[in-house]
């Protein structure tokens, strides 16, 4: 179908074939094939359509080459990830806006003989809101879709990834050939700064301002990186866009290499994400075989190989200096700045790291012009953000917003509302959000209505990080929170810097301690002051960030803290050391099973009536809750 695509001609005549055929479709059936839906089982599903599709006399399509002469053909397509991961594996038919959700191999019969049959909706399939129990039709009304503004995610799940064909037919590659033949270097870079683009991994450092940096570095010799190491637990915003619309990420590196004047990339991304490498692979071969990436792109004078390197999985890579370094076959350790990436980076060139989201957007910034861009968010922070959604809330996924939302509008609104410990909607359930993955801090009940942008989390010692949002319920316990995050950042420390390397080792020590029983009130301010020195003191930007979780929980949950140390109880029952043994009487069935294992003696009660624990005679060995069948033991090992 395609040949060459080596001017906006051949770009037209793409999209005005992609048109035509889109046209001539009956149906697309698009069945989410990212990590989460694919893990849960919706490439069944998609085998499945194909083979009910034929069995019901319908002709079917799975790739939009298919001959004019078909009639009302069904085009099934497996997409990127659709992003509402909590109702996958996910199903969505167009024209008609439906989508149907936890869809099983076994429900594709039902699915094809009603809907795209008999023209009816599948009742049971459509998503129920967890409160009203009201059914949605499609993506368009359902709430967790109809809240967002969808921008940079809007092709993903939309069209087929392994497809250049449907990627320009939703005017992909205009702004790659916009930029390489009719904007200067300087004007892209002029573009990027006015559409008030700020870097989406954590930073926020103006893009524009950076390109330009490395544009007037001296030297013939550039390097572009896509930095896709996207390490913060719970966070899968990058992979998704990798997954999704992998050509997106590409036009932004072209259009980077552009305006910094570099002739080679790299995208480094972790070796976890095997479906992400995959797709970033095969989209590079298939730009690489229709001239759009490789020698005089466009006919412009432009060349780019991009390089694909998979990392080991260590965070500390997603600092700059220590990508840097993994790339160029060393341990991945940082380096002190200046110079900077920008000065001497890869191989001692001038080198220019964006990250998968930060790229993904400047093709609609240049192709549509930086007042689109500017025109969504605040006047700081302008454009959007992907979060992923995830936690004790009804509807997780990855979701994109403009900034300058509110955090009660994701959480209660887009989210579904706060799940309590029985899995129902309880607005009062609601304790805090950790935002920003280990790097980032705690928001609470006061903070529901903070407008999320990055000068408004530093205020109140957060940040947006990468764009992770771990939603805790009251059940939760916070220095439990802390010290998981501490136990991950101590863990992933290169221990090049001592005050890092030791220090995230002390906090976590004192952390133990806490929830040991262990800890006295000077603790907290040791802990305190170490945190603060750790943050002070170290090398790069995890050590720099690795305390801010236990800062921002000891500054809006300090009393939690010393309930654990004054009282030896943690109010949540979440910590074991100082959980008393308990029987529950509503649990209790009163079949002295307990009474005859305990080695020690300490449980008595009468046949038939719940019975009790004697805890200054317990020794916590657990064997009573091994033998009780009714879950009515608790506080013990």
């Amino acid at each position: 179908m395609i040949k060459s695509l080596s001017n906006l001609e051949a770009l037209d005549a793409v999209k005005k074939e992609y048109a035509k055929k889109i046209a001539l479709l009956k149906r697309e059936i698009i069945v989410c094939a990212g990590t989460g839906c694919t893990a849960n089982g919706s490439l069944k599903v998609y085998e499945e359509l194909k083979k009910q599709i034929e069995n019901a006399g319908l002709n079917l399509v799975v790739k939009l080459d298919f001959e004019e002469d078909k009639k009302d053909p069904h085009y099934v397509m497996s997409s990127g990830c659709q992003g509402f991961c909590q109702m996958g594996p996910l199903v969505t038919i167009e024209p008609d806006h439906i989508q149907y959700v936890h869809v099983k191999p076994e429900d594709v019969n039902e699915i094809v003989y009603t809907t795209l049959v008999g023209n009816k909706l599948v009742d049971r399939l459509l998503y129920k809101d967890p409160v009203t129990q009201q059914s949605y039709k499609g993506t368009s009304s359902i709430p967790f879709y109809a809240r967002q503004q969808r921008t940079v995610l809007k092709n993903c799940g939309h069209i087929d990834p392994n497809s250049i064909f449907e990627y320009i037919g939703k005017d992909g590659y205009y702004g790659a050939y916009k930029a390489l033949t009719e904007m200067s270097d300087e004007d892209i870079c002029n573009n990027l700064l006015l559409s008030g683009l700020r870097g989406r991994g954590g930073g926020g450092f103006p893009t524009g301002r950076k390109w330009d940096l490395t544009r007037i570095q001296p030297g013939t010799k550039k390097y572009i990186v896509c930095n896709a190491d996207e390490g913060d637990p719970g966070a899968f915003m990058d992979r998704s866009i990798l997954e999704g619309n992998p050509h997106s990420v590409l036009e932004g590196m072209i259009i980077a290499a552009k305006a910094i004047g570099a002739d080679e990339g790299y995208i480094y991304v972790r070796t976890e994400y095997p479906l992400a490498c995959r797709r970033i692979k095969e989209a590079i071969a298939e730009a690489e075989r229709f001239g759009l990436l490789g020698e005089n792109i466009f006919n412009s004078g432009q060349n780019l190989k991009i390089h694909v390197m998979e990392g080991a999985g260590a965070f500390v890579c997603g600092e700059e200096t220590a990508l840097i370094a993994s790339i160029e076959g060393k341990r991945g350790m940082p380096m002190p700045k200046p110079p900077f990436p920008a000065q001497s980076g890869l191989f001692g060139k001038p080198t220019c790291i964006n990250n998968v989201e930060t790229l993904s957007a400047v093709p609609l910034i240049i192709f549509n012009g930086p007042n689109f861009f500017k025109s969504m968010g605040t006047e700081k922070a302008a454009g959007t953000k992907t979060f992923a959604l995830t936690g004790n809330v009804a509807n997780t996924g990855l979701i994109e917003v403009p900034f300058g939302t509110t955090l009660r509008e994701i959480v209660m609104n887009i989210g579904g509302g706060v799940l309590n410990d029985k899995g129902e909607v309880d607005p009062d359930a609601f304790k805090a959000v950790q935002i920003g993955g280990p790097s980032g801090g705690c928001l609470t009940k006061e903070h529901l209505d903070i407008k999320l942008d990055y000068d408004n989390l530093l205020s109140v010692g957060a940040m947006v990080g990468s764009g992770g949002l771990v939603v805790m319920n009251n059940s939760t316990c916070i220095v439990s929170v802390a010290r998981f995050f501490m136990k991950f950042t101590q863990n992933e420390s290169c221990g090049k810097c001592i005050i890092c390397r030791e220090g995230t080792k002390q906090i976590l020590a004192l952390l133990d301690d806490i929830q040991n029983g262990d800890a006295t009130l000077e603790t907290l301010d040791l802990l305190e002051s170490l945190a603060l020195s750790v943050k002070a003191g170290s090398l790069c930007g995890l050590g720099k960030t690795a305390p801010n979780p236990v800062l921002a929980t000891l500054k809006y949950f300090r009393a939690e803290y010393e309930e654990h140390i004054i009282n030896k109880r943690c109010p949540t029952k979440q910590c074991k050391a100082l959980m008393k043994p308990e029987i529950l009487p509503d649990k209790c069935k009163g079949c002295r099973v307990c009474v005859k294992t305990c080695p020690v003696g300490a449980i008595s009660g009468d046949l038939k009536k719940p019975h009790v624990i004697d805890d200054k005679l317990c020794i916590k060995c657990g064997a009573c809750a091994q033998v009780c069948r009714f879950n009515a033991i608790i506080g013990v090992a």
